[in-house]
């Protein structure tokens, strides 16, 4: 009864779009001329970002060139109320995925109402776009724990309070993007995450997460933070996930590093960032497998293993617009784990271009 409810109310929001005051501004903060909205805004904005790179195995001495993504996005406004976002990515590991594709409805000042496909609210690392990656590989929660994208209704609002306060919630199918058709479910997902910001630069972000991709249900905690000063950016993060009936024993993942950015007054370059991270997980599984083994446990996905990652990367432009980036990656893993193909020690060599 809980749940309909949260979801009768979700549902009864999405009225008050027609009724509500038409915002100044738009997602960026920009000041919006009501005037020539309209026929600006049947002209999208386009935008891209295409990721190249080069791997090689110290350990097995083997190397491969590959295009991680070649996402194309297409946002907008139809009205001040209204925006819309649709991407595709041309080359998600070599396949063709459609990522988002959602309207965002704008009732109220700082309150958004999200309907469609899209990534939902939950951890920090795993919520950022490709281009907004510090390292050319994510780290375990962004790759493997925390990556959810899928079918649903968000609803976002800002606080009007002196310390910034960010809160999204929603619910969605929870069976990921491929399964639209067949998710009729009686147990909705969900998901919601809080960002406060104490003071310039600092960030704390909590989030909670109920999903249930098959037959087993997973709940997933995290908590974040980061902070800036100068041209240091300091982040950490933990996530913790148990599964229902205790199918799977419970997952930590950890993630943490730090990035420290050196402007260029000579050469092509504009600045020069030097990179360290850390990050952990222990056994894990989707949950796409609901066979139990003869452990009475679902099979393991990925195995307990923790890296270490140093980097450099080189910045054409601005950050996170045109960056060359030179990683290398050491791997320990736990004496009954097995290493995936591509998850041993490597250097990566990465050229990622945002337009």
């Amino acid at each position: 009864m809980k749940k309909r409810s949260i979801l009768i109310l979700l549902i009864a929001l999405l009225p008050l779009a027609t009724q509500a005051q038409e915002p100044s501004t738009n997602e960026d903060g920009k000041k919006i001329n009501k005037e020539k909205l309209e026929t600006k805004d049947y002209m999208p904005e386009i935008h891209g970002t295409i990721r190249s790179k080069y791997e090689f195995q110290t350990t097995t001495g083997a190397g491969r060139f590959e295009v991680r993504n070649a996402r194309v996005s297409f946002t907008g406004n139809i009205l001040p109320s209204v925006a819309y976002k649709a991407e595709i990515d041309l080359s998600d590991e070599g396949n063709i995925k459609m990522l988002d594709a959602y309207a965002r409805l704008f009732p109220a000042k700082g309150l958004t109402v999200t309907a469609g496909q899209m990534r939902v609210p939950f951890t920090i690392d795993a919520h950022r776009s490709p281009h907004q990656q510090y390292f050319a590989n994510r780290s375990f929660i962004a790759k493997q724990v925390g990556n959810v994208r899928d079918v649903g209704l968000t609803v976002g609002y800002k606080l009007p309070t002196d310390m910034p306060i960010s809160l999204e919630g929603g619910l969605y199918n929870g069976k990921g993007l491929t399964n639209q058709k067949n998710a009729w479910s009686k147990e909705l997902c969900y998901s919601a995450k809080a960002e406060m910001f104490f003071t310039k630069g600092l960030n704390l972000t909590l989030s909670v997460q109920s999903i249930q991709p098959t037959d087993i249900r997973m709940q997933s905690y995290d908590i974040g933070a980061y902070y800036e000063t100068g041209r240091f950016h300091i982040e950490g993060e933990y996530l913790f996930k148990t599964y229902e009936d205790n199918a799977f024993d419970d997952v930590q993942a950890v993630n943490a590093f730090v990035n420290y950015d050196l402007p260029l007054k000579k050469g092509p370059f504009q600045k020069m960032s030097f990179l360290v991270r850390y990050d952990m997980m222990t056994d894990y599984s989707d949950a796409e497998d609901t066979e139990l083994g003869d452990n009475g446990k679902l099979a393991i996905t990925d195995y307990k293993r923790q890296r270490l990652t140093g980097g450099i990367t080189f910045s054409l432009s601005k950050a996170f617009r045109t960056d060359l980036r030179l990683n290398y990656e050491k791997y320990f893993y736990a004496k009954n784990s097995i290493a995936a193909t591509s998850e041993q020690d490597k250097i990566v060599l990465e050229l990622m271009i945002r337009f």
